[in-house]
């Protein structure tokens, strides 16, 4: 038998339910997805239409599925709305969003922000600062190749135009550095290391995240929220920058293409993204 009700604004499933198929029954899962690389390809930049069916059915199948990203919510894709996620928790946990309820945001202040931005300048490292927002950019064209390709993507967004760093106006949740031989990144480490946290992106880049916050601390708000244990939490990412959540998780999925340093927390590998790997690891967990 299938229980359900249905939402008049969303006319989908909701999620307060316990759905039943058959003779097979699944406790309801809290599914939390990285984007870049995750679900969608860093090489087709689309999210393969496998994916996008495997997690309607998860949907239709009563669990709860979440973006967990470090991206801020001003510059998620546009594609990712092909699905209807329940919930989209930003910046590396700084700003938690359950459908069209903010739940936890954090920004740095004013003044702290332009004391690490002062800072980033003197140690002479490219920067971005991602808001809820916006993302700013610095008004003048920049030494590193990698800051102007985001700022002409983010651009496509309709981001970054409005406002640059330099104006000292810039209310922020985090950064993205850019170093080379003539940046003295570890000066700047040191520096915010009280209350900022830096992951190594790889190629010398940087994300720089406020220290209270991670990917971790947002599955476990959401584990909380809905009364579910880790038992019940399914993550799936590629990159260092999921690190927390791998750490964090009962069952973590690495996709086919990932950074070495998941695997020591790594449950199950699954296939590429372009190799329908989100498909191929909710059905292996029976989710689908």
């Amino acid at each position: 038998m299938i229980y359900f009700t249905f939402s008049k604004r969303r006319g989908k499933v909701l999620e307060e339910i316990w759905i039943g198929v058959g003779e097979n029954t699944m406790e309801k899962a809290a599914l939390f997805f990285d984007i870049d690389g995750t679900i969608l390809s860093n090489d087709t930049h689309t999210i393969p239409q496998s994916a996008i069916h495997a997690m309607i059915e998860a949907q239709q199948n009563g669990h709860l599925l979440f973006i967990n990203t470090g991206r801020t919510i001003c510059a998620l894709p546009r594609k990712i709305y092909a699905v209807d996620f329940d919930g989209y928790l930003c910046g590396c946990g700084c700003y938690l969003v359950y459908r069209d309820e903010v739940l936890l945001e954090s920004h740095l202040e004013l003044e702290r922000g332009n004391e690490i931005l002062e800072k980033v300048w003197e140690c002479n490292l490219g920067v971005v600062l991602e808001g809820t927002k916006d993302v700013y950019f610095p008004e003048q064209q920049s030494r590193f190749a990698e800051l102007e390709r985001a700022r002409m993507h983010l651009g496509e967004l309709g981001l970054g135009r409005n406002l640059y760093i330099e104006s000292k106006e810039c209310i922020y949740d985090k950064l993205f550095l850019y170093a080379d031989e003539k940046s003295d990144k570890e000066a700047l480490f040191k520096y915010v290391e009280s209350d900022m946290e830096v992951i190594d992106r790889g190629n010398d880049t940087y994300e720089v995240v406020q220290k209270k916050f991670s990917k971790a601390t947002s599955c476990d708000f959401i584990l909380k929220k809905f009364g579910l244990s880790k038992e019940c939490a399914y993550v799936f990412g590629d990159s260092l920058n999921d690190l927390s959540m791998f750490e964090y998780a009962k069952h973590t999925i690495a996709m086919g293409e990932h950074a070495k340093g998941l695997e020591p927390y790594t449950e199950f590998v699954t296939k590429k993204v372009e190799e329908d790997g989100i498909a191929y690891a909710m059905k292996h967990y029976g989710l689908i």
